[in-house]
């Protein structure tokens, strides 16, 4: 029987740090990518495929920016932004992911949902933003949006005279058309949802679906999804091949297994990271404690050798 597998792209299988972000360096990495997950197919997986939007909605918002300074056109919100992105990446993996299928003789479906995510309008993140969005701007210039916009902004360290906009990361609740992307994907179809963490909506008082002006985790989102889908794995794929303890000093060492204590105790000694590794962990945690057998986080080159991989379990069998 085929196992369903959510796979999370990362924002490197996508953009790498060091590159302008054409559109040809965007294709040639998600097609490096999705050449690694042929494998998973292969081994009879059904795949549900979720995407980072980091880099992407970051340029749709100074596009936004540089269209109503330069020429008047009004900004839209973030929401439309992030359903942007959705529609863009997506469209970008569903049609080199065809190519890949076509080149291995796979003849399956590919279908891309622009997803939105549920949270909690009553979420302690609306009152707490943190997540630093779009472009850098100097002091005056934040003031002045601060006015005009009512963005709240918080300083970058790294650079002189810099403010960063903040948002809220607001937990998700529930991914939209559930339902829909598991029969699809239980059909043998290959479905891309959630994209970027999904677009942040609430449920008013009148039962309407309103836009929230937030951002979602995407890893968070995907183990979301992941349960609500009833997968059995979830894959995590990032610009390092393991999970590793003290990572990147003199003692790192590769963490290959880890079951729900462990995970627990690293995280509670701070041992992994807040703007990388912790959050994955997190989403690892959410997935096996609701039902997923094993959630994975590994480099996409390494999914053809299952031995590569930090796996991650309720209980490791030593």
């Amino acid at each position: 029987m085929s196992k369903l597998a959510v796979v999370a792209l990362g924002g490197n299988a996508l953009l790498r740090g060091d590159q302008k972000g054409t559109i040809d360096e965007q294709e040639q990495n998600t097609a490096d990518t999705l050449e690694n997950m042929i494998y998973l197919l292969k081994d009879d997986y059904n795949l549900v495929i979720s995407h980072g939007n980091g880099p992407q909605v970051g340029n749709i918002l100074m596009r936004n920016d540089a269209g109503e300074q330069v020429y008047s056109i009004a900004q839209m919100p973030l929401d439309i932004c992030v359903a942007d992105s959705q529609g863009g990446i997506g469209y970008m993996i569903e049609r080199i992911l065809r190519n890949a299928l076509n080149k291995h003789g796979i003849r399956k479906n590919v279908v891309s949902l622009i997803t939105q995510v549920v949270v909690d309008k009553n979420d302690p993140a609306f009152n707490d933003p943190r997540k630093r969005i779009g472009k850098i701007y100097s002091k005056s210039e934040a003031e002045k949006l601060r006015t005009n916009k009512g963005w709240i902004f918080k300083e970058e360290i790294k650079a002189k005279d810099g403010w960063r906009r903040v948002v809220p990361s607001p937990v998700p609740v529930s991914i939209m058309n559930e339902g829909i992307i598991k029969n699809l994907a239980l059909a043998g179809n290959i479905v891309i949802a959630a994209g970027g963490g999904g677009v942040p909506v609430y449920i008013d008082e009148k039962n309407n679906i309103r836009p929230a002006e937030a951002v979602i985790d995407k890893d968070l989102a995907s183990s979301l999804m992941g349960t609500r889908i009833a997968a059995d794995e979830f894959y995590m794929l990032t610009d390092v091949p393991y999970v590793y303890a003290n990572y990147k000093k003199p003692n790192q060492e590769i963490v290959e297994f880890l079951d729900r204590n462990d995970c627990l105790k690293y995280l509670d000694q701070g041992m992994f990271s807040e703007g990388s590794m912790a959050p994955k962990i997190r989403a690892a945690l959410y997935f096996i404690e609701n039902g997923g057998q094993k959630s994975v986080i590994t480099e996409a080159t390494k999914l053809e050798d299952r031995s590569y991989g930090t796996k991650i379990t309720m209980e490791y069998d030593n």
